[in-house]
């Protein structure tokens, strides 16, 4: 059993009534919902657009291998009408579910890098996760989600 992280972002669509769908659906298929942040509602990072990103973290228990939730998640994003494009980069979408964090554990397999790589420089992720687990503990930063949510508000 493990305590998965996960960020929820959307640009497209209905993005609240897409996350209800989301979650419901994570509930059903990958484990139990133990939290959920408030939405935040952000600029987009890494590309340009007049449309606002919504993010949610979740805090989801599970019995599955990591690999598992994360390809649950991706079957997830399509049937919610994603399609990923092999040089898809940094673009709106209907939906985007990550794996932020599983407790404090370090994971480098294909497809699957855990903590995310860039999570501690965005704040988009960060904010939402320090709704649900201020506390939890970066394993390669050695810093809690809430002072590297606090040091990415500083930077910016």
């Amino acid at each position: 059993m493990a305590e998965f992280t996960l960020l929820m972002g959307a640009d497209l669509g209905d993005p609240a009534h897409t996350f209800a769908r989301a979650t419901a659906l994570i509930a059903a298929r990958i484990g139990k919902v133990l939290a959920t942040s408030r939405d935040h509602w952000t600029k987009p990072w890494g590309f340009q657009s007049d449309r606002p990103f919504l993010n949610r973290a979740l805090l989801v228990e599970s019995t599955m291998d990591p690999g598992q939730v994360m390809d649950g998640l991706l079957q997830i994003e399509q049937e919610l009408g994603r399609k990923r494009a092999p040089s898809e980069g940094y673009a709106s979408r209907l939906i985007d579910l990550d794996i932020l964090f599983i407790g404090a554990q370090i994971r480098d397999q294909p497809g699957l890098r855990v903590p995310h790589p860039r999570v501690h420089l965005r704040t988009f992720a960060l904010a939402p996760a320090a709704d649900i687990v201020p506390g939890l503990m970066h394993p390669q930063a050695g810093r809690t989600v809430l002072d590297l949510l606090n040091h990415c508000q500083q930077q910016a």
